[in-house]
């Protein structure tokens, strides 16, 4: 019995710190992270800096994918909210092309044309989300510092890239077959683009580029979008992809810049692709971006760049995935159709029809071409040439397999 009475109270002492854990409310491990006067600021700012960059519509038109389009007057586009350009218009269409392009082999069918009217021009809206996905809204739609492909410390981004360079360069031109490959993180991509390139790969880098990505970050879903971006201090504070900040100058009133691309190429299947070409006009000086058989989207003005004011003196052609390892291991997010080179058509991916355009404002077949593929067991490359595609690439990969960890 006194072993008995002698143990109650150590009993009772021990429900009450049981009872005491469990209904004393524990703060949640992030509780000090979460600031509701911050987190009001933030939206605040995302919210002014969405009334900054969504023009006034005219017209609004709901995609099949989700998108809402915009028809925006084209002299309230977000380019002329550039010092340089304020009070300013569009340019009118250069009137010469480079010489040597020929459009008989090129369409517009992969790809959904808007029905704005004439003066304006179709953005893709950007909503709430679309920002709070970024890292930063600092950071919102810009890539990555230091992306271009130089040697093989590519700090998480991975290339199959064929290129030139050693010459003056005023253009290139390429056709580029379209997919829809799997990324498998949110904050990873997948793209397929020309690169126009000029200055060192240190701060004074200029590109600018164009072609088509799947970017779960930037867009929130896993469609190929045809895009465009442009810089001068190699990623670091200027440029930005599409139409999300002052820069690009759109002209056309039937293509959104970062809209989804349809129908896309399939495996063993029917095969699509996009032919751009971007080319210096010699009149005033000015990047021009063209889509499929003559359709100019709009211009880069010369004044945004240092060395770009003048030539290129790289191009590349190629892929581009990041590979984050999130998973302690190699992405599986794919390049291109997810497919080796070697597969060739219909199940590798391709560029055809690589060309430069020289000092003469012509077209030309590529001389000195160097492939480049940095995870070669991951994504690969090869090139060729023949009489009906011309200098040609099969480029990508599946990611992650038993040669790639």
């Amino acid at each position: 019995m006194a072993a008995s009475s002698a143990s109650s109270p150590s009993i009772f002492f021990i429900f009450v710190c049981i009872l005491l854990i469990l209904i004393v409310p524990v703060a949640p491990k992030n509780e000090t992270d979460f600031k509701p006067m911050q987190e009001l600021k933030k939206l605040k700012r995302i919210r002014s800096h969405l009334k900054k960059i969504n023009k006034p519509p005219i017209k609004t038109i709901q995609s099949p994918d989700g998108d809402l389009i915009d028809c925006v007057l084209s002299h309230l586009q977000p380019a002329f909210d550039h010092p340089k350009l304020k009070g300013q218009k569009p340019l009118e269409l250069p009137l010469e092309r480079p010489k040597g392009h020929n459009s008989s082999d090129e369409n517009i069918d992969t790809f959904q044309l808007w029905d704005c009217p004439k003066g304006t021009v179709p953005i893709r809206r950007t909503n709430e989300d679309d920002v709070l996905r970024a890292s930063s809204l600092k950071r919102f739609g810009r890539k990555v510092i230091r992306r271009v492909r130089r040697d093989t410390a590519s700090g998480g981004h991975e290339h199959a890239v064929a290129f030139v360079n050693g010459d003056q360069y005023y253009g290139a031109k390429a056709s580029i077959n379209v997919w829809t490959p799997a990324v498998t993180d949110p904050y990873e991509f997948s793209l397929s683009q020309l690169w126009v390139i000029s200055g060192s790969f240190g701060n004074d880098l200029n590109t600018v580029e164009a072609g088509w990505q799947v970017s779960p970050e930037l867009y929130g879903d896993g469609y190929p979008r045809f895009f465009t971006y442009w810089t001068t201090d190699a990623y670091q504070t200027t440029g930005c992809y599409n139409l999300l900040c002052s820069g690009f100058v759109q002209t056309n009133n039937r293509i959104a810049i970062g809209a989804a691309i349809s129908p896309r190429s399939s495996y063993k299947g029917k095969q699509f692709d996009i032919a751009i070409m971007i080319w210096k006009d010699p009149k005033h000086g000015h990047w021009w971006l063209q889509f499929g058989s003559g359709l100019l989207i709009g211009y880069w003005p010369s004044f945004l760049f240092s060395h770009l004011q003048r030539h290129a003196s790289m191009i590349q052609f190629g892929g581009e995935i990041v590979n984050s390892r999130s998973r302690g291991y190699h992405t599986s997010t794919q390049m291109g159709s997810g497919h080796f080179a070697d597969e060739g058509f219909g199940k590798a991916s391709y560029f055809r029809n690589l060309k430069v355009v020289d000092w003469d404002n012509s077209l030309l077949p590529l001389t000195n071409l160097h492939l480049l593929a940095d995870h070669p067991n991951c994504y690969d490359i090869k090139a060729g040439k023949n009489n009906v595609w011309g200098d040609y690439i099969y480029y990508g990969g599946p990611g992650r397999n038993a040669r790639c960890q």
